[in-house]
């Protein structure tokens, strides 16, 4: 891809200047210059992947362990700074239940029907906008989370938010 770029840049008469390789320009034929500005590259990839990795670990054990390991945080919880865990906030979870209520008392409703119903009851989004039915398939895809579990990847565990179901 990089290549691609560079060709399109010297087509345009275009130069690529660097901070870290002040001598750095795509327009020159060195192959020493080709070869130590291919190492660093490859360097600087392998530092992205190598932190990515790290992370990507991290995030897993959180996971494991039932935390919130980041991400959207779902409707009916928000994330308390600085302590990176999930908390009920009590009015978006009062909307959640009200959701799961509504699909019980009348299984046969459609999802926009029960959007309606949420928006005519006041209930709104994390945004305080109106409810679509892609927001209500949303959340009654999450009852699993809703009641306790904690999903993220492939992992799934106890979570330990508190359940709102």
């Amino acid at each position: 891809m990089k290549v691609l770029v560079h060709r399109e840049l010297k087509k345009v008469g275009v130069d690529i200047r660097s901070i870290e390789q002040p001598q750095y320009s795509i327009h020159k034929k060195d192959p020493s210059d080709f070869l130590i500005n291919g190492l660093m590259e490859l360097l600087d990839q392998y530092q992205r992947l190598e932190i990515s990795l790290k992370l990507g670990r991290g995030r897993n054990k959180k996971a494991q362990q039932g935390g919130y390991a980041g991400g959207n945080v779902a409707l009916g919880y928000k994330v308390k700074k600085g302590q990176k865990r999930l908390v009920v906030d009590d009015r978006q979870a009062q909307t959640v239940q009200r959701v799961f209520d509504l699909k019980e008392e009348y299984p046969s409703w459609s999802l926009t029907q029960l959007a309606e119903q949420l928006n005519e009851e006041g209930h709104r989004t994390k945004q305080e906008k109106l409810f679509t039915k892609v927001q209500v398939k949303r959340i009654l895809d999450r009852k699993a989370f809703y009641s306790g579990l904690y999903r993220y990847g492939e992992i799934t565990s106890n979570g330990k938010h508190q359940a709102i179901l």
